[in-house]
């Protein structure tokens, strides 16, 4: 194994698929750091991702929301560094059993996984703060996770619109210490790819750092 691997610039980039696991016993084991991606199913999250790892297909999208049903890793180039999907949730027309057994696993993960190091919570800057996005925000605040907000689809507005939004979200969200990056974000314009990868890239070579 080279021995300089820990010591690599994180490329995103290289990211590729890892596995996907059902259940937090099926996920690889707790080591190192990953980040992960949260949000409504049809937030953009898949798209956000793609954006970030410069491939279309990375993250798997859908013109049906909530199709992602596991949790979903991606190794980079830097060891025992990942990032996450997790299922989306809120929009996905299944049943009210299986919406349960999403959250029960979704839930065990948050709480249980030592590597994370931080969230990024993805929501549609024309919809800020559902209350699935507030209960994110309220869960890293009581956790002490960093978090970095991306309000997607930014080129759905006009800029002035948009600017405004970003100000009425970041006055809704002054109180929450965990909210390091709030981040105006367009997968089709690629606008806020930059500082969301700079974010990521502090959060995962920090690893050594116990961040929780």
């Amino acid at each position: 194994m080279d021995s300089d691997l820990t010591q690599k610039s994180i490329s995103f980039n290289s990211a590729r698929f890892l596995i996907s696991a059902p259940r937090l016993e099926d996920c690889p084991p707790d080591t190192g750091a990953e980040v992960a991606f949260a949000g409504r199913s049809n937030a953009g999250k898949s798209s956000a991702m793609n954006a970030i790892t410069a491939n279309g297909k990375l993250a798997r999208t859908s013109k049906t929301p909530g199709r992602t049903r596991l949790i979903n890793f991606f190794s980079l180039n830097r060891e025992n560094a990942r990032l996450v999907d997790l299922p989306g949730y809120g929009y996905a027309k299944v049943s009210r059993d299986m919406k349960d057994d999403w959250q029960k696993h979704l839930g065990q993960y948050l709480n249980d996984r030592q590597c994370l190091r931080g969230l990024v919570l993805v929501m549609d800057i024309r919809h800020p703060l559902t209350e699935f996005d507030q209960m994110m925000v309220e869960w890293c605040e009581h956790n002490k996770l960093p978090l970095m907000i991306l309000a997607t689809k930014a080129d759905k507005l006009k800029f002035g619109q948009a600017k405004t939004t970003m100000l009425e979200i970041s006055k809704k969200l002054q109180e929450f210490t965990c909210v390091e990056h709030l981040v105006m974000f367009s997968s089709t314009s690629k606008r806020g790819v930059d500082e969301c990868r700079a974010a990521l890239t502090d959060w995962l070579e920090n690893a050594s750092e116990d961040l929780r």
